[in-house]
């Protein structure tokens, strides 16, 4: 069984706050700086006026002109919704996390081992009960639902009240919802409003189509949407719990241009120097800064390779300082994933030759990923006695092991 928490509205409520703040005035998250003015997440009294995330931000100041726009607080997200991720985690969860604020995981073997009370220790605000007072009030209100898929489970945690799951047991349970909760899924979004303007209205009409008719018009996603209308899903991919290293560095003036660098060399050398890294290199981090006007601005960059020279990470991440939408008082640099250890500490061809030809297929790859699909190419005698040279020898694809 699949179970499904659901905190509709975290990053608005994050952004706020809290959830008290969300219960009067219409409000919604702004566009992020330098991102496409498209709002983010709205409360039930902007849903009030028809205004709806992802709507361009005109477009609801036109409709509600006294529509409150929260400043976005990525960093103060990430914060929570870790967490949140942790205190799911420490049940003894493998939990999967698609976006801040919905979290599933298979509950088999977890109702033994806490006596049955898994999904109504989550409903009781197992989640909010321990932390800080402003991670309580957000974490406040989780609606928990539970079906044989996740999908299933989202639909049963979407109709949930605080502190009453629900449960969706299967297809004939879906037949009259609305074909928008389609949504809940990111490779399924764009198909909702395609659908209603053919006046599909529940996922009960999508199922009674054939899959060839859903496939010649709509694909791949069409199928997709098919099988969750049908009670079918991929199976959960959980995420792997990771170390938490992270440096810091509070910036004395506002801090931008040249200063801004400075502590980013400063922060990757301090990085670097940690003895948790244990000679490992890194494969993804997170620049994250707090703006003197009270914001928060967060980047996720993953390097084309695995890094551990201080040089190529400042070229790699220095770009994106130039994001800032104002000064930072305070700048951060976290690892999200690690690398393997550092190939300085090795050579190249020592670890057998399964191992090498692996990582000769690495190489071949990025190499021709910057230069092209002729950037590796292996000599190959066809006719050496000819008399024409350009007959004797052709260049073909490199494949390691071959």
């Amino acid at each position: 069984m699949i179970v499904c928490v659901l905190l509709d509205r975290f990053e608005l409520a994050v952004a706020a706050g809290g959830r008290a703040g969300l219960l009067g005035e219409p409000a919604a998250l702004a566009p992020e700086p330098g991102h496409e003015l498209l709002l983010g997440a709205v409360s039930q009294a902007a849903e009030a006026f028809g205004i709806h995330a992802g709507m361009r931000m005109g477009e609801a100041l036109a409709r509600c002109p006294r529509l409150t726009l929260v400043a976005p607080d990525p960093m103060g997200v990430a914060e929570a919704w870790e967490s949140a991720l942790v205190r799911l985690e420490s049940l003894g969860a493998q939990v999967e996390s698609l976006r801040p604020g919905e979290a599933c995981f298979d509950a088999r073997g977890l109702e033994r081992l806490h006596a049955g009370r898994v999904v109504g220790m989550l409903a009781d605000g197992y989640l909010a009960a321990h932390g800080t007072d402003r991670l309580r009030r957000v974490l406040s209100g989780a609606r928990v639902g539970q079906g044989p898929t996740r999908f299933c489970a989202m639909v049963a945690a979407q109709g949930a009240r605080v502190r009453r799951p629900q449960r969706v047991g299967g297809a004939a349970d879906l037949v009259r919802e609305p074909v928008a909760l389609l949504r809940r899924r990111a490779e399924t979004v764009a198909l909702v409003e395609a659908l209603e303007r053919l006046g599909f209205a529940t996922l009960g009409e999508l199922a009674a189509l054939s899959r060839a008719a859903v496939a010649d018009r709509f694909g791949s996603p069409g199928l997709l949407a098919h099988d969750l209308a049908r009670g079918r899903d991929t199976p959960l991919r959980p995420r792997r719990p990771g170390e938490l290293l992270c440096e810091s560095l509070e910036l004395p003036e506002a801090g931008s241009g040249e200063q801004l660098g400075r502590a980013l060399g400063l922060l990757i050398d301090r990085l670097l120097a940690r003895h948790e890294r244990r000679g490992r290199t890194l494969r993804a981090v997170v620049l994250s800064a707090r703006l003197v006007e009270g914001a928060t601005w967060r980047e996720r960059v993953v390097f084309r390779e695995a890094l551990a020279d201080p040089q190529r990470m400042r070229l790699a991440l220095g770009g994106r300082l130039a994001l800032l939408p104002s000064p930072a008082e305070l700048l951060l640099l976290t690892v999200e994933r690690f690398g393997p250890p550092h190939p300085e500490t090795r050579a190249l061809f020592d670890d057998g030759s399964a191992r090498r030809d692996e990582r000769l297929r690495e190489a071949v790859s990025q190499a021709r990923a910057v230069a092209g699909p002729d950037a590796a190419l292996r000599v190959l005698e066809i006719d050496p006695g000819s008399r024409v040279p350009e007959r004797r020898v052709v260049l073909t694809p490199f494949e390691p092991g071959t």
